[in-house]
């Protein structure tokens, strides 16, 4: 007789429960499978432990006396594997969770979303690592990452939270100064607070009622904070594109205007990425599943 290895354990168990139902049907409407499937298995562990368990007529299943040393043992393995599984159900997730976040999401997105978070899995400990680099989720071991845009690593999972256009801002002094554009002329005259990851001062991703267009300010200020951009519109230095979903609080409070309505911008993707879709422990899930449902735009969809 061959010795028993951990592949054998599931059959074993199912083998436990075919004798305990008293047939193969009964079995597999137990366990949610199919007939044949429960048939093939007892019979691959017949093979596997080359002895006869089970005489099988049309009307009964009868143990061999193989079958019934074996039987003895199969049982006890079923009931440790079912009660594995039912603590797995019913303990609540726990452990630590690693997300990886730029430091503009973090605060803008992230944050107001934990303590809720918080509140339903209180035995999840989050690692938030915040960095402007696309970390290597695989290689550095980290759970989770909210970018912008859809991942190009084939072995990431991609799921879209939401997404969003730029709009254009400015504060309400600097407009009181130096007037509201209303044309691409004017606009490349007023002073533009950009990004200097742009490598670029001419901006090819805004769009003018939904047409593609160039703005090339004549004068400009470059940071390489989305945060500092906007600290440095509301204290009047320029203008400049910001996500409405960041400013919705200083524009409540009149502290930024938004000017120039039909100006917008290519969609931006808020995606979050995660290494498999298999196997994926329930702390991990927990997150996953708490993000998507908070997500703005409802459903969100899987690459």
């Amino acid at each position: 007789m061959s010795t028993i290895n951990y592949s054998h354990l599931k059959a074993l168990a199912i083998f436990a429960s075919v004798v305990e139902c008293g047939s193969f049907a009964e079995a597999a409407r137990r366990l949610g499978t199919s007939r044949s499937r429960v048939s093939e298995q007892v019979a691959g562990l017949e093979a596997s432990l080359d002895v006869r368990l089970l005489q099988r007529t049309t009307r009964q299943l009868m143990l061999t006396d193989e079958g019934n040393a074996v039987f003895s043992h199969a049982k006890k393995c079923h009931e440790i594997l079912h009660g594995i599984d039912e603590e797995l159900r019913q303990t609540a997730p726990k452990g630590r969770v690693s997300i990886t976040v730029t430091n503009d999401i973090a605060h803008k997105f992230l944050l107001p979303l934990l303590p809720e978070f918080k509140r339903r899995y209180p035995e999840i400990d989050l690692h938030i690592v915040s960095s402007e680099d696309k970390l290597d989720l695989i290689a550095q071991n980290i759970d989770v990452g909210l970018r912008i845009g859809l991942p190009r690593d084939d072995s990431l999972v991609g799921r879209v939270l939401y997404q969003e256009q730029f709009a254009l801002y400015a504060s309400p002094d600097y407009l009181k100064k130096y007037g509201e554009p209303k044309t691409i002329a004017e606009l490349n005259n007023h002073t533009w607070i950009l990004l200097s990851q742009l490598n670029s001062r001419i901006m090819h991703y805004l769009t003018l009622d939904n047409t593609p267009i160039d703005v090339t300010p004549k004068h400009y200020e470059l940071c390489n904070s989305p945060h500092l951009v906007q600290e440095m519109v509301k204290a009047g230095l320029g203008i400049s594109t910001l996500l409405p979903s960041t400013v919705q609080k200083e524009v409540a409070s009149n502290e930024l205007i938004r000017v120039f309505p039909s100006l917008g911008s290519e969609t931006l993707l808020f995606t979050l990425v995660y290494p498999s879709r298999k196997h994926v422990p329930s702390r991990t899930r927990a997150l996953i599943d708490y993000l998507v449902e908070t997500c703005r735009f409802g459903n969100a969809a899987s690459f």
